[in-house]
């Protein structure tokens, strides 16, 4: 069944356990963090999402939201947050300290590529054709959105700080999208998922731009927990909660929203293309 807001609505309110004694507000809450990685911070998609993971978990949830990769991992790390759905680059420089809880599927796969970007009308077909551009990275923590491109160059031995005229960061990948579509910047480097994604909902922006090259896979950004509490019953039920998705109306319209297909425990080996992007650009300095 196609998803429409009013039978979101519907569902996120019986997800919401209004009424259902279930839900012990009194009980300490599971704070779960978000980044950039969400295609948007619509209310509704954060009303719903909130409402299923405290349903599906008889307790209360809290979301908590910061601009940069780099400050929700250091809440995590810092014990602050119970989980977070951060990037495979923070995951795996801190890899001592987190352990995978869950990991997105798109396409049935949990996977995704990097893309770079150039306006319609640009003559460009590939990242050697970008030399001398103003170019929009989404995060320094981003894989996509900032070290496959930074990787790339050296790999080419180019030298990352002087290939562009200028860069910037834009902390949102649809945020690159839209400095790229409006000309603010020339070209971009994004999440493949999200331009896609973006794609099926507002054409009208994204066809303002151009896929001009895409990465190998890797592993889809995850949802990590710091390693020792892997196995308390928070986490355990919150990876319950987002693996389980797929069996409730509720959970199944908001990974319509996401455009994903569920969510899976995963592996750490989905991340070792990142880690070599990372050896590449670690053995260069």
């Amino acid at each position: 069944m196609p998803w429409s807001r009013r039978r979101f609505l519907t569902s996120a309110t019986a997800a919401a356990g209004v009424g259902i004694p279930s839900i012990a507000l009194s009980q300490e809450p599971v704070r779960f963090g978000l980044t950039p990685v969400f295609l948007t911070n619509d209310q509704l998609l954060v009303d719903g999402l909130r409402s299923y993971l405290a349903n599906a978990m008889s307790r209360p949830v809290e979301l908590v939201f910061r601009r940069t990769y780099a400050e929700i991992t250091a809440l995590l790390i810092a014990g602050d947050l119970d989980a977070a759905w951060i990037c495979g680059y923070p995951f795996l420089r801190n890899f001592q300290a987190l352990a995978l809880l869950a990991v997105p599927t798109w396409h049935q796969e949990p996977l995704y590529q990097s893309y770079l970007i150039a306006g319609t009308k640009r003559d460009a077909s590939g990242l050697s054709d970008l030399r001398g551009d103003l170019h929009a990275f989404s995060d320094p923590d981003s894989n996509s959105g900032y070290i496959v491109t930074q990787s790339e160059l050296v790999a080419r031995n180019e030298n990352p700080a002087s290939y562009f005229k200028r860069s910037f960061f834009t902390y949102g990948h649809r945020n690159v999208l839209r400095a790229v579509a409006s000309g603010l910047a020339q070209s971009g480097s994004i999440d493949g998922y999200v331009w896609e994604a973006v794609s099926a909902t507002e054409p009208e922006l994204a066809t303002q731009t151009k896929v001009i090259w895409k990465s190998e896979w890797f592993g889809f950004p995850p949802i990590a927990c710091r390693r020792g509490q892997l196995a308390t019953d928070k986490v355990q039920l919150l990876q319950s909660a987002l693996t389980g998705m797929t069996k409730t109306a509720g959970g199944n319209d908001i990974l319509a929203m996401l455009q994903l297909d569920g969510f899976t425990v995963g592996d750490a080996s989905l991340y070792d293309g990142i880690r070599r992007r990372i050896e590449i650009l670690d053995a260069a300095g």
